[in-house]
Formats: C-alpha cells, sequence, structure tokens
C-alpha cells in the first residue's frame, strides 16, 4: 500500500518513494519529494499563475519521457487549473502550481517543470523576456557565460535588468522583467538582439536553428519567447543522469566560469545557495523592476563583454 500523507489539510498518496530515479547518484523518488518540500517557497514563487507543462520521466532519464500540457488524469480536485487558448485545438487546461500540496503532488508524477513567460490572467502578453543559451559540442556553458556577457550590457544599454541561471542541462538562461507586452513584440526584440550578438560575435554566437551552423559555437535561442513556448522553471529538477537543478548564478559567478562544473548544481547544492545569496531571481517577483521594451527596434551599437569587478555585481 502507498503510504499516505497530510499536507496542509490535503491527502496524497505517494508511490514508489524507494525507487531510484538518477542513476548516476542513486537518489531516490523520496529524496526527490524531499528537495521539492524544501525548496518549495522559492520554486512555487517562480511558478504561481503561470500555466505548467510537464515533461514526465517517472523511471528516471534512461526511461520512457513525454511532454504534456494537459492536466493529468486522476488529478485532485483541489489542483487548480487555468484555461489556455489554442489557435488550433481550441483552449484546453492546464495545471497551476499555487501551493505545497499541488507541488507534492506534481513531484509524485516525476516532472520537470516548465512555463510560459506570461500569466494565466492573461495569455500572451509577457511580463519576461529570456534568451536560452545552448553550447554545441566542444562548446560548454563556459562559452555561454561570454555570450551572457555581451547580452548583459546590450540589455543594460537598452534600460533593461537581466538575471541569469543554469538551464540545468548545458547552458544559461538569462531572464529579463519586461511590463506587460504582447509575446509577438518579446520575440522580434529578443529575434534582434541574437542577431546583433552573431555579428558582434560571429566566431561565438549564432542566432539559427541550423544544426550545421551549431558546432563550438552558442546558439541562442529567442523563440522560447513566443507565447506557445515555454522554459524550464526556476529550481526545477532536470531529467539528467544526476539529479541537475536549474539554479539562479550571480553575474559574478559568470564573469569567473572557467569550467563546467563551477556552474554545474545539484539538488542538494540548492539550499545552501539559498542561506547564502536567498533568491537571486526574487527581483523578478516585483513589478516596479520590470522596465518596458523598447519601442524602437535595438540599435546596432556593440556592447563589450568585459565589464569592471563593480559592474558585475550589478542586478
Amino acid at each position: 500500500m502507498s503510504p499516505i500523507t497530510v499536507v496542509e489539510g490535503r491527502r496524497l498518496s505517494l508511490t514508489n518513494l524507494d525507487k531510484v530515479l538518477y542513476p548516476g547518484t542513486g537518489t531516490t523518488k523520496g529524496e526527490v519529494l524531499h528537495y521539492c518540500t524544501t525548496t518549495a517557497g522559492p520554486l512555487l514563487s517562480h511558478l504561481r499563475d503561470r500555466p505548467l507543462s510537464f515533461l514526465r520521466y517517472p523511471d528516471g532519464p534512461d526511461g520512457q519521457r513525454f511532454f504534456t500540457k494537459n492536466v493529468p488524469p486522476g488529478a485532485p480536485s483541489w489542483v487548480k487549473t487555468c484555461e489556455v487558448p489554442h489557435s488550433t485545438s481550441g483552449p484546453t487546461r492546464q495545471v497551476l502550481l499555487q501551493d505545497l500540496p499541488s507541488l507534492v503532488w506534481a513531484a509524485n508524477l516525476v516532472v520537470e517543470l516548465h512555463t510560459p513567460q506570461w500569466r494565466c490572467r492573461a495569455p500572451g502578453i509577457a511580463d519576461r523576456l529570456v534568451f536560452d543559451l545552448d553550447p554545441g559540442a566542444p562548446a560548454t556553458i563556459v562559452e555561454c557565460c561570454t555570450a551572457a556577457q555581451w547580452l548583459h550590457d546590450r540589455l543594460a544599454a537598452d534600460g533593461l535588468e537581466v538575471h541569469a541561471k543554469t538551464s540545468g542541462a548545458k547552458g544559461l538562461h538569462l531572464v529579463v522583467p519586461v511590463e506587460p507586452v504582447p509575446a509577438e513584440r518579446t520575440t522580434a526584440y529578443a529575434k534582434a538582439l541574437a542577431v546583433e550578438a552573431a555579428a558582434a560575435l560571429p566566431e561565438l554566437v549564432v542566432h539559427k536553428m541550423t544544426k550545421t551552423l551549431r558546432p563550438g559555437k552558442v546558439f541562442i535561442d529567442f523563440s522560447q519567447n513566443a507565447a506557445a513556448k515555454t522554459t524550464a522553471a526556476a529550481y526545477t529538477l532536470r531529467a539528467r543522469d544526476t539529479p541537475t537543478v536549474s539554479a539562479p548564478v550571480t553575474w559574478d559567478e559568470i564573469a569567473d566560469c572557467t569550467d563546467p562544473q563551477q556552474l554545474t548544481f545539484l539538488f542538494d547544492e540548492i539550499a545552501p545557495r539559498l542561506a547564502r545569496h536567498g533568491d537571486l531571481l526574487a527581483p523578478l517577483l516585483d513589478p516596479d523592476r520590470a522596465r518596458p521594451l523598447p519601442a524602437a527596434r535595438p540599435s546596432r551599437a556593440r556592447a563589450t563583454p568585459q565589464r569592471s569587478r563593480s559592474a558585475r555585481n550589478s542586478p
């Protein structure tokens, strides 16, 4: 019989707690649930009001993996959902994780958590801008850090504040709080900056997804700003051989990175980082930190990726 636990008054049946989900470390499902509960504060804050897409991997990263946006069968009636419009299939319902019981329920399914750049009350109206920096081997996250610094300075020149986290896989995510604007505009702006970065750093950056262009370079993926696209959420576990996390990082850590292991964080490293830094992405939750997206096409002026130590310490 599966153990029953009560979380904030909600009864939950938890299954297979001793199953090893991450063979590289022997991490069990029970340990994954413990991580989600102990990180629930910042994790839930970045999920709030955003419809969830799940990458499910119930037998670990080497087993079957499947992506779903629909509410999973058997979801408790108290798990909140929202209607999400779709241009072709009509509206669907997706999960909202608004509280600890809902998070534990989802964690028991074994999922990566992915969110759009908009909230359910305003579908397609983005309040975040995102760049996914994806290295093509033999490039690594080290090369992503150089591209990230260029983008930091270029965005700052447009009056925008940028924050960073690891993807939890190979690269980096840069996230910018913006005043609400249609996703078409954030996508167009992000594409323009990706093209500009490729022109400024031609030996390092590509802005096209074509696989033959990507070996040894950093692909700046701007497409995740589209209303229908999603990005791995901050603090989510990833379906990898080891329990890596999409972890917020400082600009000093990015500037000082010379080895990919410096920006690879396992789930048991997140609590000490939160104790030391707090939630580095907390400014994303403050609407007063959002800035308007530039109305005109970004200038062609090139920012330099080299900055002083004081500049690196800026938000």
